[in-house]
């Protein structure tokens, strides 16, 4: 253990993080950020981003010369804790911190390094990234997206869907199908391309929520320099692997923010509660799902503090969570009434449904904690490439 992971070193962190956000994440702060899905509240969103990186908060496992602390596993915990504690959000980029980062930083080039993760981290900057088509949704493997070589440029055409914030988005870390002749898994490269060039479109997708989060990107005769690509050609499959190995504590986001919304309903219910039987019980099984998640989030903290590699757990609390997200959002229809029927509660409801594909869809983490899990046969394939 590394002397920034002991008790006493964790507890300071700790309580520095907490005086800190009591003095900074003001109620008028939060108030600002809360209206989801608004310019207003990506606006706000944004402008606590650059105080939570200039204040060296904003992604703390980072390297410290990328701007992060280099935290280990106990510190990003505490750091998750006190963040749900605050209700505080984190990094505006955060498909950005996340994946594209890792991936530049394993990847990328000193001068893409240097370029790209200041600005992402701090939010000057914001990304979203092309994975998802029309044709291929969870299966990155079957993308139709084309990028030529023509001298120094790729010249792409085809169309993404689904992306987060594309119609907001400086780049885009855009993956590409740049050798059709080879298996599927292979021969698709990842640029970083930048949105304002001539060819590529976002156009918003309107939610059943009311917001436009997502965006369809139509990309034709779009011409990216070479000097954009993001690993080497036609290894784009291991660049969209590619994970922050010891960020790790991320689990636990899930299951607080899950309690901190139970916690939110009971207190919207005066801490009494429903009167009759059954929405009573499903309060009680919201609570339970609450505590069976924490428990999960924590079993894999546990795994990777004793050093074990990443395993099938991530699908297994990705499945919970999800499940128990929509749950508690219909359970507070259930229990509220007229009342949920507007405001957070609705907003709440109508969002859940998009968390069965949010991070992975529910029956793919089916497939993955069946095989690897319950050692059941594989799902049938079509190919083996």
């Amino acid at each position: 253990m590394s002397e920034g992971e002991g008790e006493g070193a964790v507890e300071a962190f700790r309580l520095e993080l907490r005086a800190w956000l009591t003095a900074n994440f003001t109620h008028d702060v939060a108030r600002a950020i809360e209206r989801w899905g608004s310019d207003e509240s990506f606006d706000a969103h944004r402008r606590w981003n650059a105080i939570l990186v200039d204040a060296g908060y904003g992604a703390i496992a980072w390297p410290p010369e990328h701007g992060g602390r280099g935290a280990g596993l106990r510190q990003q915990l505490a750091y998750q804790e006190e963040m749900a504690r605050a209700g505080a959000p984190g990094p505006i980029n955060a498909i950005g911190v996340a994946n594209i980062a890792p991936a530049i930083m394993a990847y990328g080039t000193e001068e893409q390094q240097r370029r790209f993760l200041r600005p992402m981290l701090r939010g000057d900057e914001i990304w979203c990234q092309g994975m998802s088509e029309p044709e291929a949704g969870s299966d990155l493997a079957s993308l139709r997206c084309r990028a030529v070589l023509d001298g120094d440029h790729f010249v792409i055409d085809g169309q993404k869907t689904w992306t987060s914030n594309g119609d907001r988005a400086d780049w885009c870390q855009l993956y590409v199908r740049t050798d059709p002749e080879v298996p599927k898994h292979k021969g698709i490269s990842a640029l970083l391309v930048d949105m304002r060039t001539p060819g590529v479109e976002a156009r918003p997708i309107v939610t059943m929520a009311g917001d436009t989060s997502f965006s369809e990107l139509f990309l034709t005769a779009a011409r990216v320099p070479t000097a954009a690509l993001l690993g080497p050609l036609d290894e784009g499959w291991n660049v969209a692997t590619t994970t922050l190995s010891n960020e790790r504590a991320g689990v636990a986001s899930l299951a607080l923010n899950l309690r901190r919304k139970f916690d939110r309903l009971v207190d919207e219910t005066d801490g009494a509660g429903p009167r009759d039987g059954p929405a009573r019980h499903a309060v009680a099984d919201r609570y339970i799902d609450a505590r069976n998640l924490e428990l999960l989030a924590r079993r894999s903290i546990g795994a990777a503090l004793s050093g074990r590699p990443p395993g099938a757990e991530s699908s297994v609390v990705k499945l919970a969570w999800s499940r128990s997200e929509q749950a508690l959002a219909a359970t507070a229809v259930d229990v509220t009434g007229v009342a949920a029927l507007s405001g957070s509660l609705a907003q709440g409801l109508l969002s859940s449904r998009s968390l069965s594909i949010a991070g992975g869809t529910t029956e793919v983490n089916k497939n993955i904690i069946g095989e690897r899990v319950l050692g059941l046969p594989r799902e049938p394939r079509p190919t083996r490439d």
